[in-house]
């Protein structure tokens, strides 16, 4: 018989009903948008929006409660190409970190050769190239076995297409010992500097709170960064477009324009007001580094201007402990980006591990400063060879073409499904509705992004919706043609059109996830939207059209089926 147990119709309509609710915050999308994020603002200080911070306490206010905090607030995130942002791409030069692998490799050469001096005499660093080490020992007697110690500090490269490979060749020209990167190091050290900047560029843009950014890789040294809803390229070149690369050294003494530095020593300016284009000649060697930072966040400080605290972890912070305990009295320089922001002197051991800098800073930059030492330094500079500011003007268009385009094959799948199958196609119209709600729920739920080619998905699961229903409604027909009754041909369309309407929407749910997996960006979108409408789709095909079909069919008690 024709029948579904009371359990079976509360949980249908109680899905249905949640995904509806699920979908609700995006017919009011300006103002629950407001509520979020002046809600997020309140709570961390941290905002998607930039315009939220200069609300006032009271508009703060307003617009948390513009929204009911029992109500979901979830909404389906705008792409780049909807919402309008900033479109970056930057090549990576992965060059500048060779210099700092061969500070690292002088250290190792530096004490393999240390314990055999008698045999290769005083060993002493030239000058070279970023990407080589070079050497001058005083024996060029003991040159083979200066050779054998540097070498024997190689080690294996840590990639699958270096594997076999050590990470340095060193060859001997007259007394000197030439120290390069093997290729295969050098390829993995290029990667693994993409790697890391591509994470660090990931956070900086996540501290902020900026929704659904799209940051990926392309070709061998190139990042594509995408934020939708932030004002201008240049707002987020200013977020990630630094190193921000902090640093504290010993200083040697002041130094003059023109002067030269001693070995290992450099010359940085000084951008502190109080001393702005004094030049100080620092050792190279910084004693910490903002690697070892455990935290960075924006404060005031006692003159009550915009400053910026940190605090090191407990290895930066021991090594910070120990040289102003050794060095009280002389002066060390807080340096950031080949900049010296302060040069203070010790005037005590600093062994709480903590500190502030002040500048002159407006608060937007000392909160900007606070993001970028925390997310980490990146391991090299950045050309933009592309930047674009996408103006909100372009999504509104292609959301309105969007919204044509849905309401166009609404209206027609709608007026189609309503002539061909009368009153069992108006409950497959009232579906198809309920279905594209539930579509909109889901996306809230799980946070994804819309973007054009998702607005094109969607338009194609309003045309593909129907078709579950037009199976059943034509099984329905046959089993009316062999004389059987209205309610045991309902039930039999149901049964017998439920493999093929699997077997259909699970090999395009496959194609979907597939598609998911295996594509980017744009792919993406239009996949989740695809794969999302399909589950939809039979749900409202085999279950609430049929409880439509049954509980009119309860009431009406027809004797005859027009189909």
């Amino acid at each position: 018989m024709l029948q579904l147990s009371l359990f079976s119709r509360i949980s249908i309509w109680l899905t249905v009903a949640v995904g509806i609710l699920l979908a609700s915050p995006n017919f009011f999308y300006t103002t629950v948008e407001k509520h979020n994020d002046a809600i997020a603002y309140i709570e961390t200080g941290v905002s998607p929006n930039a315009a939220t911070a200069e609300l006032s306490a009271e508009e703060l206010e307003a617009d948390a409660a513009g929204w009911p905090g029992f109500m979901p607030s979830s909404l389906v995130n705008l792409g780049l190409d909807l919402r309008g942002g900033a479109h970056l791409l930057a090549e990576v030069q992965v060059e500048d970190v060779y210099s700092d692998r061969m500070d690292g490799y002088w250290l190792n050469v530096r004490e393999a050769l240390r314990g055999e001096r008698d045999t290769v005499g005083t060993i002493r660093r030239l000058p070279s190239p970023d990407d080589e080490l070079r050497v001058r020992i005083s024996n060029p007697a003991g040159m083979e076995r200066a050779l054998q110690l540097v070498r024997g500090t190689a080690t294996s490269v840590v990639s699958l297409t270096g594997v076999g490979s050590t990470d340095i060749i060193a060859r001997a020209e007259g007394d000197v010992i030439t120290i390069t990167m093997s290729d295969a190091e050098k390829d993995a050290t290029n990667d693994r500097t993409i790697q890391q900047s591509l994470e660090i560029i990931r956070r900086r843009v996540d501290e902020v709170g900026t929704r659904e950014p799209t940051i990926q890789r392309q070709g061998e040294r190139r990042i594509l960064i995408q934020v939708p809803g932030i004002g201008s390229a240049q707002q987020l070149k200013d977020l990630i477009g630094t190193t921000a690369k902090l640093t504290f050294h010993p200083v040697v003494g002041p130094a003059s324009p023109g002067d030269s530095p001693g070995p290992r020593n450099v010359i940085y300016p000084s951008i502190d007001p109080q001393d702005a284009g004094q030049l100080y000649e620092l050792e190279q060697s910084p004693v910490v580094t903002g690697e070892e930072l455990a935290d960075s966040q924006p404060a005031f400080d006692q003159n009550g201007l915009p400053s910026v605290t940190f605090r090191f972890n407990p290895s930066g912070a021991r090594k910070f402990g120990i040289y102003t305990s050794e060095n009280v009295g002389s002066p060390f320089a807080i340096v950031l980006d080949e900049e010296v922001i302060s040069a203070p002197v010790i005037r005590e051991a600093i062994t709480g591990g903590s500190g502030q800098i002040s500048g002159n800073f407006t608060i937007e930059e000392s909160t900007n400063l606070a993001v970028l030492l925390r997310a980490g330094a990146l391991p090299a500079e950045m050309t933009f060879l592309e930047e674009r500011t996408i103006g909100p003007e372009l999504g509104q268009d292609s959301i309105e073409a969007g919204q044509i385009a849905c309401i166009v094959a609404f209206i027609m799948v709608l007026v189609f499904m309503f002539l061909s199958y009368g009153t069992f196609g108006l409950f497959a119209n009232i579906a198809l509705i309920l279905n594209v709600g539930m579509i909109f729920g889901l996306l809230s739920l799980i946070g994804a992004t819309l973007t054009l080619p998702g607005i094109a998905g969607i338009v194609l699961t309003i045309g593909m919706a129907v078709d579950a229903n037009v199976l059943v409604f034509e099984r329905i027909r046959e089993e009316l043609r062999t004389a059987k009754g209205p309610a045991r041909a309902i039930e039999l369309g149901y049964e017998k059109a439920l493999s093929a309407i699997l077997d259909a929407n699970i090999t395009t749910f496959i194609t979907a996830v597939i598609l998911f997996a295996m594509g980017s960006g744009p792919v993406r979108g239009f996949a989740i939207t695809l794969g999302l409408g399909i589950l939809t789709s039979v749900f409202t095909a085999i279950y609430v059209t049929r409880i439509m079909v049954i509980m009119w069919f309860e009431r009406k008690r027809p004797k005859t089926l027009e189909v």
